[in-house]
């Protein structure tokens, strides 16, 4: 296989969901056993200058997703939960079973509020902090 250049690879994950690009993420933390969470002033605050700049954005865009409640539609729930991490079936249904818990932690506020509308849409309670 041919080595990427580093804009190829800016190139695909330009083109990834936000979804996709954390699952990425997870994914490359754990086969590299690093985290990730230096990179994230930079990528939230798009490239502002300055430290105090990205930090300040950092602070305002990110957000938790907390599950506070299933619902009559449990099972579309966990279905959500699952599309929206890389949880298992089992951890996924606790998830839901031991609301209030959250869903996702330290997004942006898209992603939180795709997260928000569509754990809506299931049937569930939702909370943005």
């Amino acid at each position: 296989m041919a080595k990427l250049s580093q804009e190829d690879l800016l190139a695909q994950f330009e083109e990834m969901t936000l979804i996709e690009l954390s699952e990425f993420v997870k994914a490359f933390e754990e086969k590299f056993d690093v985290t990730a969470a230096a990179a994230a002033p930079v990528v939230v605050a798009g490239g502002a200058a300055g430290g105090a700049a990205a930090e300040a954005a950092e602070e305002k865009d990110e957000f938790d997703v907390v599950l506070t409640g299933a619902g009559d539609k449990k099972i579309q729930v966990i279905k959500v939960v699952r599309e929206l991490t890389s949880l298992g079936l089992k951890e996924a249904k606790d998830l839901v079973d031991g609301a209030p818990k959250p869903v996702l932690e330290k997004v942006n506020k898209e992603a939180a509020d795709k997260a928000k509308e569509a754990l809506e849409g299931a049937g569930a309670s939702v909370e943005v902090k």
